[in-house]
């Protein structure tokens, strides 16, 4: 069977594409957070996105939240987050494409200043070509 007649047969299946919102889309909308770079020097060896959500949570730091809450930025925090991540990686006893993996980090809430434990996610997958990517996110999030 052809690529074209496999395609005739799935769009027989399910119909027509309605739309698609591909990985490089999200990165450029700012819903995903290119942290390849660091990611790099971390240990990772293929590109490594946050949600925003999990930006948001894990990540996000201002100066006022210096004066507000804890003296830290967001460079050392995301340190924190990829470094978590390999660290799960490298530890981990069973395989598959999906790891969920433990941060303990002072909640960007305006208020708090004692670090909490969160759960995230990572999950690897193809990307907008096939190739190998990383995303990290949030438990709740897909």
């Amino acid at each position: 069977m052809t690529t074209r007649q496999s395609k005739l047969n799935i769009d027989r299946v399910f119909g027509h594409v309605i739309t698609t919102y591909s990985r490089a889309q999200a990165l450029e909308d700012g819903v995903l957070v290119d942290v390849s770079t660091l990611g790099q020097e971390v240990g990772f060896k293929w590109p490594v996105a946050l949600t925003r959500a999990a930006w948001c949570d894990c990540v996000q730091w201002s100066s006022g939240d210096d004066h507000d809450q804890a003296v830290q930025d967001e460079q050392g925090r995301l340190w924190d987050v990829l470094f978590m991540a390999v660290y799960a990686i490298k530890t981990a006893t069973h395989a598959g494409d999906r790891l969920n993996f433990k941060l303990c980090r002072v909640p960007n809430d305006g208020c708090s200043q004692a670090a909490q434990d969160v759960t995230l996610k990572l999950i690897v997958g193809p990307g907008d070509n096939g190739e190998p990517v990383i995303t990290i996110l949030l438990p709740n999030e897909d």
